[in-house]
């Protein structure tokens, strides 16, 4: 049996994950927290064999918090997982000794896969085609959704400048958070402007 610490501070993925875990025959949920820097105390408590770990929590970085949890309690496997797909992080991972690095939009079974490879030694890590998503499967007014979020627009202006209604809007949102794997739309547009990626973007 895989004993697992959680490490996750959006309720409803933390909620999800745990429920989801603890329905495989091999491995069960001993303990879930919202804030990384709890997570050393909870393994000297609970003694968990693996840790799936945010990189961003309530309070710490989880890379730090993972390199800690390795120095001292180096039998404890690692597991990060991000929403956020930049390659620094996937670098901070390996240089805080992760064992595996893990994007929050891969599948299920891809979650369970990197979980027991990793217990049995195999660690797992990105490739070139696991790296962050483009904008070219967004459709134009997509594009410009997410331009308008990142320059600040309130929602209520959006629906004036693009002449859609609030239903349309919000379906165009979750379009954009389908196909990029996002969480948050406002994340992936600032990640979009940093990359460069709606500034260059045209149909």
């Amino acid at each position: 049996m895989i004993k697992i610490l959680i490490v996750e501070d959006q309720a409803m993925l933390k909620d999800s994950l745990q429920h989801f875990l603890d329905n495989q025959d091999d491995m069960k949920v001993v303990a879930v927290t919202d804030d990384a820097s709890k997570a050393p105390q909870i393994c000297r408590e609970q003694k968990p064999d693996l840790v799936l770990m945010d990189v961003i929590t309530k309070e710490t970085n989880g890379i730090v918090t993972a390199a800690q949890i390795r120095k001292e309690m180096p039998q404890i496997k690692i597991v990060i997982m991000t929403a956020f797909p930049e390659i620094t992080f996937i670098d901070e991972a390996r240089k805080a000794g992760a064992h595996s690095f893990i994007y929050k939009s891969s599948g299920n079974e891809h979650l369970l896969y990197v979980i027991r490879s990793t217990m049995r030694g195999l660690g797992y890590y990105p490739g070139p085609a696991d790296n962050p998503p483009s904008v070219d499967q967004l459709t134009e007014r997509e594009i410009a959704v997410v331009r308008l979020i990142h320059q600040g627009i309130p929602r209520s202006e959006m629906i004036k400048k693009l002449e859609v209604s609030e239903m349309t809007l919000k379906k165009d949102i979750n379009s954009i958070l389908n196909k990029t794997g996002f969480d948050s739309i406002m994340e992936f547009a600032v990640y979009a402007a940093v990359n460069d990626l709606i500034l260059s973007a045209s149909r």
